[in-house]
């Protein structure tokens, strides 16, 4: 029997080496080609109306191709959620601490409509889009995402330890206020329902500012009120709600 001497196995290993890598390459450039076409498609065409074939031929594959990709419609979303939300969240663990307490608060959550204005198509798939799958459930699945609503409600429990806030503050339901405020304002700006961005801009300062003012003069909650935990989260598809 021949025995292949130790150099021509050691070319071989490579050689199947290299082509895994090439394979791999190709995956991955196939893969990401698909998300940046089902990305347009959604946001262009609304989600309801795409269909596995429609994101296919914009990429030049038959239907069935792209099933050993991605197994549903919905499963191309929830890639680009979570690659949507990992934007946001690397945007929060580059930013320094703010100054104080309060300004630490206003930066967080210019740093949410940022993302709006940096990443018009993730944010509208995500926030603006009625038909997209119901995400709030899901997310629990991802740390990093319940990390950044914990992030939200540590600001605001410093602004109260320092003694911006009022001791009295639900803590979920006023980062809550705020986040809705700065979501209304963005998807303005991303549905160009504003006469122009600087006027965003300039609506959103005047959100916070409000709000926080707000927050500082508020009384105390009767106890016939709900509590944010009472809120319902399924109407949104944020898991900042």
């Amino acid at each position: 029997m021949f025995n292949p001497a130790p150099s021509d196995q050691s070319g071989a290993a490579e050689f199947a080496g290299g082509r895994s890598a090439r394979q791999q390459r190709y995956r991955d450039a196939t893969r990401r080609a698909i998300l940046d076409a089902a990305l347009q498609l959604f946001v262009v065409d609304g989600y309801a109306t795409v269909s596995m074939r429609s994101i296919a031929s914009r990429v030049g594959y038959t239907a069935g191709a792209i099933y050993s990709y991605f197994s549903s419609k919905d499963e191309i979303f929830f890639a680009l959620a979570d690659e949507g939300f990992r934007l946001q969240v690397a945007r929060e663990q580059a930013a320094p601490p703010g100054a104080s307490a309060i300004e630490d608060l206003k930066a967080g959550y210019r740093r949410l409509y940022a993302f709006s204005v940096e990443q018009p198509q993730y944010f509208a798939l995500l926030f603006l889009d009625r038909h997209v799958p119901r995400i709030t459930r899901e997310y629990e699945t991802f740390a990093f995402q319940r990390e950044l609503r914990a992030q939200m409600f540590r600001r605001m429990e410093r602004c109260i330890a320092e003694g911006e806030l009022p001791a009295h503050l639900d803590v979920a339901l006023a980062s809550r206020l705020l986040f809705v405020s700065v979501m209304g304002i963005a998807s303005l700006r991303v549905s160009n329902r504003l006469p122009s961005p600087e006027e965003a801009d300039l609506l959103l300062d005047h959100a916070i500012e409000v709000g926080i003012a707000g927050l500082r003069t508020a009384e105390p909650r009767r106890a016939t009120e709900p509590t944010a935990s009472g809120i319902s989260d399924s109407s949104s598809s944020s898991c900042h709600s």
